[in-house]
């Protein structure tokens, strides 16, 4: 019987990672992919569109745009950071939101998946718990609403464990009685790298599949699926344990070489294997001995809270005109 080798493939949710592996492979370009990268001081903005098939088969990713904002100074609970962190996404959202096709005056509702119990899964209903909403005041009293606020509602739907309905078929029925013009989804998400987990942000037009980030194939939040344009949120905030034991090996590899120039008597042949060889090899270790475990730091309580805040802060000066996004706190709530 032949092997099913999608198990050993990399995992990652990050379009910048997707396009990182496939860069290593053609070196170069890569066809129906346009990539451009900003940086500002401590942030660095990655903007990548897959343009057409061509370019979405070769990166595993659906056509569309993702801009990742990437800050390893996340780890160090600097207020400061934080608080230009959440200006720049502010900013960064807003020109997304932007160039997507809704009226400036569409109404908003905002989806926060995950599982409130499991931390490193709880971003989504953290989020919601922070941003500003609107919506019941434009029902109910609608001569009281300044100008400068739009209709935005929110609701953490939980999950398929917990609810026993699909998050999808929770969202959808939503959608049909509430009628938004547009859907913010947010989740947490898997990364390939240990250093882009709990320092980085994606944001995508291609809609979310809840669980995806742990492997889990189901029913997706997308517009196709709603008839109304989705924009994705994610955070990584896990990463698997084949992929620590991968990264390890290559780190050691550059340790032991700047040492001494006879690397092989250490580690034998493992730093020449090709890296998708190599974690094709630590996962076929793990994998049957149950212990390719979905890994977080051991500060993420801190972190969670931190870049809830940042995305809500974010969230509510883009998406609110009178919350001036050149002032930004993710310490306001």
């Amino acid at each position: 019987m032949d092997e099913d080798l999608r198990l050993y493939e990399v995992r990652t949710d990050l379009a910048v990672e997707a396009r990182e592996m496939v860069s290593d492979e053609v070196n170069g370009q890569i066809p129906g992919v346009d990539m451009k990268v900003d940086e500002e001081g401590e942030i660095t903005v990655t903007s990548i569109h897959v343009i057409n098939e061509e370019g979405a088969q070769s990166l595993g990713k659906m056509p569309g745009r993702y801009v990742t904002l990437e800050v390893p100074g996340l780890r160090h609970h600097d207020t400061a950071l934080l608080d230009k962190v959440a200006t720049k996404f502010a900013q960064v959202f807003e020109q997304f939101l932007a160039d997507t096709p809704v009226p400036e005056e569409a109404s908003v509702l905002i989806i926060g998946l995950g599982n409130w119990n499991v931390t490193p899964d709880a971003l989504g209903p953290i989020v919601v718990e922070n941003v500003l909403i609107t919506r019941h005041y434009f029902e109910l009293m609608p001569d009281q609403v300044r100008p400068g606020y739009r209709q935005v509602s929110a609701v953490a739907p939980g999950v398929l464990g917990t609810t026993g309905i699909e998050t999808s078929e929770i969202v959808h029925g939503i959608v049909q009685n509430s009628k938004p013009d547009l859907i913010i989804a947010i989740d947490a998400l898997a990364s390939r790298a240990i250093e882009r987990v709990n320092t980085t942000i994606q944001i995508a037009d291609t809609g979310i599949h809840p669980g995806s980030g742990i492997g889990n194939k189901r029913k997706g939040i997308t517009r196709e699926a709603l008839g109304v344009p989705v924009i994705a949120i994610g955070v990584p905030t896990v990463v698997y344990a084949s992929t620590i034991v991968n990264n390890t090996v290559s780190m050691l590899s550059h340790h032991f070489r700047s040492q001494t120039g006879n690397t092989q008597v250490i580690m034998g042949m493992l730093p020449e294997m090709q890296e998708q060889e190599r974690l094709e090899m630590v996962k076929e270790v793990l994998n049957p001995l149950g212990h390719d475990l979905l890994v977080t730091p051991k500060d993420i309580d801190q972190f969670i809270e931190d870049i809830a805040n940042v995305v809500a802060s974010g969230l509510n000066a883009a998406l609110h005109e009178a919350v001036t996004s050149g002032n930004v706190s993710a310490y306001t709530h």
